[in-house]
């Protein structure tokens, strides 16, 4: 295995809080995606509301007409694991990657969150609207949905959890993926912390031995992130703390593995809804965002045409900025290990005067600059690939385990979460 990448600001020594130990007998066997049990669809899909302007959207400060004349992304498939990519006339390089969720092949999104996150990092050039890596590639995997549910568990609001999570990220890294989108979030009291042990040793196999760079949203407060985490510990200003630690936030807790993406505003001030945590490593923009709308093959700013209508915002639409940047990197690029692009990104990222902080990890990010420096293009040798055997495999006749809820980067839509529930990732409401 590779060496880890640690952050730049040192840790404590002591931690109340850490992830489970990487067990490689967790490691989810290679298959076929599909349910883990019978599902059925409940209630209608979302309709979100449309727009026809894209002058100033959440994209505009990346000024990515300075980088696209180096790269755009081309050659790189980035999985996107949510609710589904919907077939759009701006998304012509989609592949369909599984479902988790139904009998689809993964290019089906009833929720309408997939289709959004994935114009953000490939959607085409069409007038003012353009995703960040328009010529890379989406491998679509639907792995949860609040539209669904199991059929042996009408009470549940939802279908997807960590254990339909540790399997997809296995299926995005055998299937050729370079960078994989997760903007879905289990979030459980420091005090519980979930048992996702089979996802750590999917995150470790995706990057130390498929070579991908995971990123993954930092969460919002709200929905079952009840409690913000700490913003920072004046007497030890720019280091991560484990110790006071409110929410426990999966995947991002696996710092080794993942690259944790808060949320800020036009001014580059952190959101207020954004989740501080000691495993935040970037920011970037996550308000007033236009993306891709799910039934027709226009643009969305909002999740409802009706009374309801509010700005899309939320970590979950962060993440996929970062994924895209990864993907312009690797184009550029492709002798970097997946642990050099994300070193890259934190270190050419616009530092906060303090150091690293809680909410903004190393800074925002700085496209042009994590693109063009002269460190991304210096041959270096790439990782080996080498498998590792599973010594187990899911049983998908079998009940169900007991599930820790993926939730929204924001609150949930719908009803109140029940316990052991899932709600699929949500803008900031």
């Amino acid at each position: 295995m590779l060496a880890l990448v640690h952050l730049m600001t040192p840790v404590p020594a002591a931690r109340a809080l850490t992830p489970p130990p990487i067990d490689r007998a967790q490691l989810p066997a290679a298959g076929s995606p599909a349910p883990p049990a019978a599902t059925e669809q409940n209630g209608g899909c979302v309709t979100a509301g449309t727009t026809t302007s894209a002058a100033a959207t959440q994209l505009s400060a990346l000024h990515l007409s300075a980088v696209w004349p180096l790269t755009r992304g081309a050659g790189q498939v980035v999985a996107v694991i949510d609710t589904g990519v919907t077939r759009h006339r701006l998304l012509p390089h989609l592949l369909p990657g599984g479902d988790f969720v139904s009998s689809g092949d993964g290019t089906q999104d009833c929720d309408g969150h997939g289709t959004a996150v994935a114009g953000i990092i490939a959607g085409a050039p069409s007038g003012e609207f353009s995703g960040v890596a328009p010529d890379s590639t989406i491998l679509s995997i639907r792995q949860s949905s609040n539209r669904f549910r199991y059929t042996s568990d009408p009470g549940a609001p939802g279908v997807g959890d960590v254990d339909t999570l540790a399997r997809a990220v296995r299926s995005a890294a055998d299937s050729g993926a370079t960078v994989i989108n997760i903007s879905s979030v289990a979030c459980e009291p420091a005090a519980a912390p979930p048992d996702d042990r089979a996802l750590g040793a999917a995150l470790a196999y995706a990057v130390d031995v498929r070579n991908v760079v995971v990123v993954s949203a930092a969460g919002n407060v709200g929905g079952s992130c009840t409690k913000q985490n700490p913003l920072g510990d004046a007497a030890h200003p720019g280091v991560p703390d484990w110790e006071t630690t409110e929410s426990v936030v999966s995947p991002a807790w696996y710092d080794d593995y993942v690259l944790t993406v808060g949320s800020v505003g036009p001014s580059g001030a952190a959101s207020p809804f954004s989740l501080a945590g000691p495993w935040v490593d970037v920011a970037a923009p996550g308000e007033n965002v236009v993306s891709l709308v799910t039934d027709g093959d226009g643009l969305t700013d909002s999740r409802s045409d009706g009374p309801d209508r509010k700005p899309l915002s939320g970590t979950s639409y962060a993440a996929p900025v970062v994924s895209a940047v990864v993907a312009l990197i690797r184009s550029r690029a492709p002798q970097l290990t997946a642990r050099q692009v994300m070193a890259r990104i934190k270190d050419t990222a616009r530092h906060p005067a303090g150091g690293w902080n809680p909410q903004v990890g190393h800074g925002v990010i700085d496209v042009f600059a994590a693109v063009s420096s002269d460190a991304a293009v210096t041959p270096v040798p790439a990782a080996p690939r080498h498998p590792i055997a599973a010594s187990h495999s899911p049983d998908a006749g079998a009940a169900l385990p007991s599930r820790v809820a993926l939730i929204g980067a924001a609150a949930c839509i719908g009803a109140v979460l029940l316990a052991g529930g899932i709600c699929t990732l949500r803008e900031h409401r």
